[in-house]
């Protein structure tokens, strides 16, 4: 398979001595049109790779600032077409390296092969999807790679060292290793758990580590980006956006919250 932009990217901050920063955010968020807005910002302050969030009525794996996002994005009409046509309009100002943040039942109701087909037309470059089991992965991982994307994988503290030698062994592009057991959501300290998880899986692959899962605060991603490869925001960055309303002024008062997070990295 040719080298991604995720590739790209990661080769790139190895080169330069930098980590990266990978924002999370719900496309159609409050809407689509603000989704493409937030993307722009995101790539303004220096973020290296977007993950964007295919919404879905049921994302166990979230807390609550993502499963409120999802529920707007629902609410507000979000289809898998309507994110395809966010993306072609990211890539006709964009590089930026994009990954589908999913459940496999959204990808399901036209196919799953045909959803990655159309994804990789439209200019994402992989798929992390949340509830793929390693016992059932090999076809979708091909289909992925037959696609050109990266398979992004999630490892916990949890997981134990014979399954994430599987996990990571079927991934590529980067693996994001989660700090704490539990959902997505911002936390008020840096687990003891994250090194180790990171340790166990630097046995099994040299593909670039992201860290992730609780990053709210510049320490917190200082922190992170000592032991990583690149640090994943993602509540944090959905809630302070939401908070700050959709408009031109609410997005420049996010931005310049969020900027921080993102120079703390490096």
């Amino acid at each position: 398979m040719q080298a991604t932009r995720i590739d790209r990217c990661f080769e790139n901050l190895r080169a330069n001595g930098k980590k990266g920063f990978i924002a999370y955010i719900t496309a159609g968020d409050p809407d689509l049109d603000a989704t493409l807005e937030r993307v722009k910002l995101l790539e303004e302050m220096g973020v290296d790779v977007i993950e964007l969030g295919i919404p879905f009525s049921e994302p166990l794996a979230d807390g609550e600032a993502n499963q409120r996002a999802a529920e707007r994005a629902l609410e507000a009409g979000t289809t898998y077409e309507g994110i395809l046509k966010l993306v072609r309009r990211i890539r006709e100002h964009s590089e930026i390296p994009l990954v589908f943040f999913s459940y496999l039942n959204p990808l399901f109701v036209r196919g799953f092969d045909t959803s990655v087909a159309m994804a990789a037309e439209a200019g994402v470059d992989g798929m992390l999807l949340v509830d793929l089991s390693l016992e059932e992965s090999e076809p979708y991982t091909k289909a992925l790679e037959a696609n050109g994307l990266n398979h992004v994988v999630l490892i916990t503290p949890t997981t134990p060292d014979a399954r994430m030698e599987g996990l990571v062994k079927s991934a590529s592009g980067f693996v994001y290793c989660v700090s704490r057991a539990g959902v997505t959501g911002e936390q008020s300290e840096l687990q003891k758990q994250a090194a180790s998880v990171l340790e166990r899986a630097g046995r099994f692959t040299d593909l670039p580590l992201a860290l992730g899962f609780g990053v709210s605060t510049a320490e917190q991603a200082a922190s992170y980006s000592k032991i990583s490869d690149a640090v994943v925001v993602g509540s944090s960055i959905v809630r302070t956006f939401h908070q700050a309303g959709n408009t031109p002024e609410g997005r420049k008062e996010a931005a310049d919250i969020l900027s921080v997070l993102v120079q703390a990295v490096n």
